[in-house]
Order: C-alpha cells, then sequence, then structure tokens
C-alpha cells in the first residue's frame, strides 16, 4: 500500500476514534479518541503512517499556545520558580540512578539502550540521540510510547480524582470570535519560530521556535489571545496518531518483553515524580497540582494539553518540562560517550 492510502487509513482510523469519543461525551475526544483507535488498530495488526512533516506543523500550535500565555504577569512571577526549578536536575539523577540499572540488569538491554530508555526526554528525542549512540531503536520507541500513553491517559484521572478539577476549562475562543489578523500574526509567528529554530539548530524547534516568537509578541502586546480551538483540537487529534503508530508491527514477545517492562518502570516513575511534586508542595515552591503537572514525565507536547485543559498555570508547567528536556538532551552526549566504549567492549 502507497504511503498516501496508508495515511489516508490511518487518519480515518483517527477520526472514527474521535467521533467515537465525542459522541459519548468522554474527556478530550480529540486526543484519546484517536491515540485508543490507532492504538487499537496496531495491536490487531493494521499498518498505518505517520503524517511527517503535518504532525510537526500541528506541534506549532502548541508552542503559539504556551507563548501567548507568557504575558508581562506571568514573566513577572518566573524568579518564583526557581526553588521549584531546582528540584529538576536531581529528579533527574534519581531516575537515571533507578532506571539505566533497572533496563540493563534486569530487563538486559545494552548499556546505551538502557539509559535512553530510563531518560524522561521527548519521546522523538530520546530515540533519535539513542539510536544515533548505539542504542535499540525500536525498544526505545516502545519504551518511550509506552511511558507518554500511561501518562497521558492516567494524568487525567489523577487530576480529577485527586486535585478535582475538570477538563472542560476553555483552551480557546471559536475561530469565528478571534481577530482575523491576530490569527495571521499566528500562523506567521508558527512558521517563523519552527523553520527558523530548524534552521538554527533549536531543539524541539517545532514547540520552542513559535513558543519563542509568539512570547515575544506577546510581551510586546501585538498578540492578546491563544489560538483557536479548533487549532488546538487539531494539535491534538496527530497527538493522539503518533502515539498509537509507534504500536504498530509490536509483536506478542516485545508485548511480553519490551512493553511491560515500560510499563514495569512506568511505577517507579510514578512514585519519583508523586514524591517530588509533594517535596516541592510541602516546601512551599509550587501549589499542588502544577507541581504534579510539573513533574509528570510526559512529553512536552502531552503536558501543554493537559496543562490547558485544566486550567494550570501553563507557564509554571512548561518551565518545569523545558528544563528536564534540556538536561536530558544536554547530558545525551555525555551518556553515548561514556556508554559507547562499554557496549562495544
Amino acid at each position: 500500500m502507497s504511503t498516501l492510502r496508508l495515511r489516508a487509513f490511518t487518519f480515518a482510523v483517527a477520526a472514527i476514534g474521535a467521533m467515537f469519543f465525542w459522541v459519548l461525551n468522554l474527556p478530550l475526544p480529540f486526543l484519546f479518541g484517536p491515540m485508543a483507535a490507532c492504538l487499537i488498530a496496531a495491536l490487531s495488526g493494521a499498518r498505518f503512517a505517520g503524517f511527517g512533516e503535518i504532525t510537526a506543523g500541528a506541534r506549532t500550535i502548541l508552542g503559539v499556545a504556551v507563548g501567548t500565555s507568557i504575558t508581562p504577569e506571568v514573566a513577572a512571577q518566573l524568579p518564583g520558580m526557581a526553588g521549584s526549578i531546582a528540584l529538576m536536575p536531581l529528579y533527574i539523577f534519581v531516575i537515571a540512578l533507578i532506571g539505566v540499572p533497572f533496563f540493563h540488569k534486569v530487563c538486559k538491554f545494552d548499556p546505551v539502550t538502557s539509559y535512553y530508555a530510563a531518560m524522561p526526554g521527548g519521546l522523538q528525542d530520546m530515540i533519535l540521540f539513542g539510536e544515533e549512540a548505539g542504542g535499540n531503536a525500536r525498544i526505545l520507541s516502545l519504551i518511550h510510547a509506552t511511558r507518554v500513553l500511561v501518562i497521558v491517559s492516567v494524568a487525567p484521572i489523577m487530576l480529577i480524582s485527586v486535585y478535582g478539577v475538570s477538563l472542560s476549562n476553555p483552551i480557546g475562543q471559536p475561530a469565528s470570535e478571534l481577530p482575523v489578523q491576530e490569527m495571521v500574526i499566528m500562523a506567521v509567528a508558527a512558521i517563523v519560530g519552527w523553520k527558523g529554530g530548524e534552521r538554527i539548530g533549536l531543539f524541539g524547534a517545532s514547540i520552542l521556535g513559535p513558543m519563542i516568537v509568539s512570547a515575544a509578541l506577546t510581551m510586546g502586546g501585538v498578540l492578546h489571545s491563544r489560538p483557536p480551538q479548533e487549532a488546538i483540537w487539531t494539535a491534538q487529534f496527530f497527538i493522539g496518531v503518533v502515539i498509537g503508530v509507534y504500536y504498530v508491527g509490536v509483536t506478542m514477545r516485545e508485548l511480553r518483553s519490551v512493553v511491560l517492562s515500560g510499563l514495569a518502570f512506568m511505577v517507579v516513575l510514578a512514585v519519583l515524580a508523586a514524591g517530588f511534586a509533594e517535596i516541592a508542595t510541602r516546601l512551599g515552591l509550587a501549589p499542588a497540582m502544577e507541581a504534579f503537572l510539573a513533574f509528570a514525565p510526559g512529553g512536552q507536547a502531552e503536558m501543554t494539553v493537559l496543562a490547558i485543559v485544566v486550567g494550570a498555570d501553563l507557564g509554571f508547567v512548561i518551565a518545569h518540562h523545558l528544563t528536564r528536556i534540556v538536561l536530558v538532551i544536554l547530558g545525551a552526549p555525555i551518556a553515548a560517550r561514556l556508554l559507547k566504549p562499554k557496549a562495544s567492549g
């Protein structure tokens, strides 16, 4: 089957999932619907194809959503986040201290794969860096897809049951209620930030580039609102598809070994995340819900969506996730040098 037909089939399955969740009034239909439909179909043996640049383009919407949330009032609060952000290096160190031996000694992965499987970075970043360092890309794909899948599935339940919030917070105004000129500026900010970020080698350019440009425009008084809700629904849709598609071609052997290993490690991550969130809250460094979202080891895009739908302090949550991802990525070349000789020896 051609790539175009596979993409059309993927889109159709995801759309059916979104409609199913929408009709049943289930939470986050444009995220969970495509994710569930693609996951079930993938585990049933269906073949899918990703959407490439379209998915990256959809992520720019979330970058603009974060950037337009960084108002002068939010910027003034940034120094107050220093205490909880300072916990992030220790958080990552403890994860590595437990995770790397777990994957290497218990799961019998090679040292490079073990390191990149343990690190809570971006899903695509960890697969890319791990493969370049000589790790097993298939194992990394399944481990990190499982991590993100579990976080995206469990975090909303925790937010509702523990923190008493709803997932019905308005994610943005309808496009019909926003000035056309602002939406045009947002689109330009998204494209310029994305492609400009790629040109200078910015990691996570599809989110960080648009975030930086739109934040500057917001601070300068040019932008005054988030992207329309239809745009954010679109971003959710493609994020859901990506998570489900990572399970294409999974075998029973991989389910028993790799995916179960990922699920077991998620228990460890959940305990560590809850522990550090509790420390931040007890020390008065963060409100409870924001601390939970800030230390939850999900992907940046997925946690942005959750922060938006529950009405959390978006600047606070994203500042912590950016710190985590930057620290993990900066440590990747060092880890590659330290681990690769051992793996080849």
